[in-house]
């Protein structure tokens, strides 16, 4: 069994208390994470401040060779770290040896490159003599809290731009999932990181990230998680001046024209709605229609989930993995069990289906793929977040409708549009209240593209200047040369 320690000030430290952390495709305990507590949190907290100083008045050039090093040195682990991610979080190796890991090693090489190229504003005002320009100054510690589905991934989306910029941080990973971040560790002391300037502390969001949240000397907080949980560190900090950055939950529609190219729409449609069974808050849960042509994607649709792999997440061929655990697991069968008390029809999936499992994970967390219709637009089913492999597929007729149907959302995040129409594309792109739509496609990003949610979906936006803009505070220099 691993037992993982606290990385404060560039050495490991045992913690007081300890967790428990599931292998999900077993339901077998394989991880002890620390719990820790105010007095472990204000150590790293004091350890990312003295650090401040120093790290901050290095070159940019210094900070991106540190970052270019860890890129290196984690690439030359991928499959270490994909195997350990994997079996952390119950996804299948394949996605974790193809996405997760290559993203978290891109993820410091691009904000490497980021800071060399990002340029100061200036303007000489000529009936002053004066010549203005701006100063981007780190804002100090930066506390990071990341979430379980995707966690070197968005861990390191949160810790390489705050590097980058000069901050130094103190980082809490979800405590179900936080074997690569303290392998992560490992590389930052290889790497020869100054001390302080990353500090990585385990534990529960009440106990640790609450004590990270509160602590007087962390000005600013990026968080990804639950708006329920944004919520509650909103409240908490409200005695203080505090930067926030939330991205948050989804309830993410794609709507499927007549005109649509489904040859193109199908294989990218299952893999939005299935993608690390269906754990990405991006992952599309709602799916609209249009009624000429709903029979026939309906029936292509089962055909497609029913021959995705559920399975041991370490078989090559495996498809989707395990649930992250079982209150995770029991949320999901809750939403797929009221659907039938609703009138929902079971078109595929849980209770239609056989699954089968392997001996080793038939105490794993697994869900077959779920497709459910004939649900109402105020249905929880169509208005919560389910988090899991289940997505409602519903007619629509006319293109003011879908609109309307599709903004009946608390939430705001992403939407795809499926047609061969441009125009189409445009005007419903453009009406659509969410912070990036993809239109024939999914999931595709440019890092220097602005990314976050609308409405209850977060507040804040990450990319290559959005994130600088965050970790940093604008100064406005004038001096007068005539």
């Amino acid at each position: 069994m691993l037992t993982l320690k606290n990385f404060i000030n560039g050495e490991f430290y045992d913690a007081e208390d300890y967790l428990e952390s599931e292998n999900p495709s077993t339901g077998k305990i394989w991880a002890q994470v620390p719990n820790s507590n105010e007095r472990e949190v204000n150590e790293a907290v004091n350890s990312a401040k003295n650090a401040f100083h120093k790290w901050s008045n290095i070159s940019a050039q210094e900070r991106s060779r540190y970052l270019m090093k860890i890129a290196e040195l984690l690439e030359k682990r991928l499959e270490e770290f994909a195997i350990a991610e994997s079996t952390d979080q119950g996804k299948p190796v394949s996605l974790a040896r193809a996405v997760d890991i290559p993203r978290a090693v891109y993820n410091f090489r691009f904000f490497a490159s980021v800071i060399l190229h990002n340029l100061e504003d200036s303007v000489f005002q000529e009936e002053f003599g004066t010549l203005n320009y701006t100063q981007s100054c780190p804002v100090g510690v930066a506390g990071l809290i990341s979430p379980w589905n995707l966690p070197l991934y968005l861990l390191t989306w949160k810790i390489a731009p705050a590097i980058a910029a000069g901050c130094t941080v103190v980082c809490k990973p979800s405590e179900m999932t936080s074997v690569t971040a303290f392998m992560l560790c490992e590389v930052l002391k290889q790497a020869e990181l100054p001390d302080g300037v990353v500090n990585i502390v385990f534990g529960t969001g009440n106990r640790t990230g609450n004590a990270i949240v509160k602590h007087r000397d962390v000005p600013l907080i990026s968080f990804t998680g639950s708006t329920v949980t944004a919520s509650r560190i909103r409240e908490g900090s409200t005695d203080l001046c505090k930067k926030f950055s939330f991205e948050l939950g989804g309830k993410n529609a794609a709507i499927v024209f007549k005109d649509a190219n489904l040859e193109n729409c199908f294989p990218v449609i299952m893999k939005s709605s299935y993608a690390n069974q269906g754990e990405i808050c991006l992952c599309t849960s709602r799916i609209y229609v249009q009624e000429e042509i709903f029979e026939q994607f309906i029936s292509k649709y089962i055909e497609l989930a029913r021959n995705i792999k559920v399975g041991d997440p370490e078989d090559p061929n495996t498809n989707m993995g395990a649930l992250i655990s079982r209150q995770h697991y029991n949320k999901v069968k809750s939403y797929i069990d009221l659907s039938k008390k609703i009138g929902g029809k079971i078109l595929c999936g849980d209770g239609v289906d056989e699954l089968k499992l392997p001996e080793n994970c038939k105490d794993g967390y697994f869900i077959l793929p779920t497709a459910i219709t004939n649900v109402a637009d105020d249905s929880p089913l169509m208005q919560e977040e389910i988090f899991g492999p289940v997505t409602c597929i519903v007619p629509f007729k006319t293109e003011e409708e879908v609109i309307k149907r599709a903004n009946n959302s608390d939430y705001g995040l992403c939407a795809s549009i499926w047609s061969e129409n441009v125009g189409t594309i445009h005007r419903v792109a453009k009406a659509l209240n969410v912070g990036t739509v993809w239109a024939n496609c999914w999931l595709i990003r440019n890092l220097n593209m602005p990314f976050g949610g609308m409405k209850e979906s977060g507040t804040g936006r990450e990319g290559a200047k959005q994130s600088l803009d965050f970790f940093t505070e604008k100064k406005t220099i004038c001096v007068k040369i005539k």
